[in-house]
């Protein structure tokens, strides 16, 4: 066998399972799931899994960096749009009701990751809070472009509400949450010093 063979085949192996374990972690926990499961399910060997994850939480922590990844990537796109400043924080929490919209939605990975692990100086937690920390950079800053004042108090309030939007999402009607979001972003550009 080639090495790039090798290589594509080593490549698809992790794919896949990294695939099957942000599936099943996420429609139904990360303590819920074991390794042989997702081994099973990405049709792999333990030998396999193991050469490409340490373990179990390098599993996970590599389930939350697609995440992020993901997040950041959406994010990115919408400020690469052109949207004047107000519309791009608009646009940013419209992506957010897309997800909560979506089909399986289970409310925010990290909220639930955090949720099973705790221990603020456990890797999983760690990553969950970096995750939220570039997350409530990105709102302050995009905040300050659409003339919000202070910026650093419209950005947590804008963290807080999507907090509690992803929270709600999976608990009661999706539309409506989604609605009640947008009213509340529309609210803080309001407040805080955006007229139009």
């Amino acid at each position: 066998m080639s090495t790039s063979t090798q290589a594509g085949g080593t490549s698809e192996a992790r794919s896949r399972l990294l695939d099957t374990a942000t599936r099943i972690f996420y429609a139904e926990g990360i303590h819920s799931v074991g390794v042989d499961r997702i081994i099973a399910e990405a049709q792999v060997t333990r030998a396999t899994l193991y050469r490409h994850f340490k373990g179990k939480e390098e599993l996970i922590l590599a389930y939350l960096q697609q995440a992020d990844q993901g997040i950041r990537g959406q994010v990115a796109a919408i400020e690469a749009s052109g949207l004047p400043p107000a519309d791009t924080v608009r646009a940013v929490a419209r992506s957010i009701t897309e997800g909560i919209r979506s089909d399986g939605f289970r409310g925010c990975a990290f909220l639930n990751a955090a949720a099973e692990y705790p221990d603020p100086s456990h890797p999983v937690h760690q990553a969950v809070l970096a995750h939220r920390q570039w997350f409530l950079e990105t709102a302050t800053h995009l905040l300050t472009r659409a003339g919000c004042e202070p910026a650093t108090e419209a950005g947590r309030h804008f963290v807080m509400l999507r907090d509690g939007a992803m929270a709600a999402g999976c608990l009661s009607d999706p539309a409506l949450i989604s609605e009640t979001f947008l009213g509340g972003v529309e609210g803080i550009l309001r407040g805080h010093g955006h007229a139009a």
